[in-house]
């Protein structure tokens, strides 16, 4: 859930709930600005995923907690993660050690990907498989 859906839930819920017990209570009232802001969230959706710069607005955007076996602690202090939460989500990707971690990403819906040097193909041309064949010498 990104925090566009999470506003547009609070939105929607308040709406729904003044329309029953406001001063309008019709169901007319209720059913037009829920339905506003659904129309709303469809054209948002759609604009999304035309345009690449609004989405990155709207959802945000994937952040690089670890590259190559090292933190970035400037990544991780402006996205407020702490080491705790970095290591949980290294221990739910069964790694032991951020030296055994290739990437590591700040998804836009909150969670952490990581990627093992393992999963890395051996054919896959990046600077990642260079470094390890390079270092295997």
């Amino acid at each position: 859930m990104t925090p566009f859906d999470l506003t547009l839930l609070l939105l929607l819920s308040n709406s729904v709930q003044n329309a029953m017990t406001g001063p309008d209570t019709s169901l007319i009232g209720g059913v037009v600005a829920a339905s506003t802001l659904l129309l709303l969230n469809y054209l948002v959706g759609t604009l999304s995923g035309v345009n690449r710069s609004f989405r990155r607005v709207v959802e945000g955007e994937p952040s690089l907690l670890v590259h190559d076996g090292r933190v970035i602690e400037p990544h991780m202090e402006k996205e407020h993660v702490s080491m705790d939460e970095l290591q949980r989500a290294l221990r739910e990707h069964g790694i032991a050690k951020c030296s055994d971690v290739a990437l590591a990403v700040l998804e836009v819906d909150g969670s952490i990907s990581c990627l093992k040097y393992d999963e890395i193909k051996p054919d896959a041309n990046t600077h990642l498989v260079r470094r390890r064949f390079i270092q295997k010498k």
